[in-house]
């Protein structure tokens, strides 16, 4: 049986073979002592195929969810001058899917559909949402999302993104920094596109 507690996501990475394994609702049955999941997904890293449509993942976009992820050695690594891919985010509700992503799971009139892209606005009211923060390594997490922007991933918290699990995150930088940010700062770029 699948528990009902968050989304309980694995991610393992085949280093060797380029090979990445997403699962959801993963849970060790201690009964069985066999660790079990809701769903899974498999991507080849070295091809860069979409999920067929009408597919999910342990996103419900259907998209991988580590490329969306903010690696901490990334955002705190000084030697690292940017974060250079786009995150991932959630949203409270969706409508639809557009391409990249390759499943639907909403149909909230009005709300984004599943891989929309959005972007940290370059000004707001004449000024850099980015400088809202003084820390640098929170800065440079707004300026990904304001070069490389956000894609509409999966249902979940309002404008939510995601990191690597990593126990040097200090939330006491990241949760004031954060809060800086309103749904007004970001501007909707595209509403899917084909290749």
């Amino acid at each position: 049986y699948q528990r009902k507690k968050n989304d309980r996501h694995l991610l393992v990475i085949d280093c060797t073979n380029k090979h990445l394994y997403e699962l959801y609702n993963v849970f060790h049955d201690a009964l069985s002592g066999k660790w079990l999941g809701g769903s899974g997904a498999f991507f080849d890293l070295t091809r860069n195929d979409r999920r067929p449509e009408g597919w999910t993942s342990a996103d419900a976009a259907g998209l991988a969810i580590f490329p969306g992820l903010v690696r901490y050695d990334e955002a705190w690594n000084d030697t690292v001058p940017e974060i250079a891919h786009a995150l991932r985010v959630t949203v409270r509700a969706t409508n639809g899917h557009v391409f990249p992503a390759s499943h639907t799971a909403g149909a909230t009139p009005g709300a984004l559909p599943m891989g929309a892209r959005l972007r940290l606005k370059a000004l707001v009211n004449g000024q850099d949402p980015a400088l809202r923060t003084a820390d640098p390594h929170a800065r440079k997490i707004f300026r990904a999302m304001q070069r490389h922007g956000l894609i509409v991933a999966d249902n979940g918290s309002d404008l939510y993104i995601s990191g690597t699990f990593d126990t040097r995150w200090d939330n006491d930088i990241l949760n004031p920094a954060f809060a800086t940010l309103m749904a007004s700062d970001f501007e909707v770029i595209s509403l899917g596109w084909q290749p």
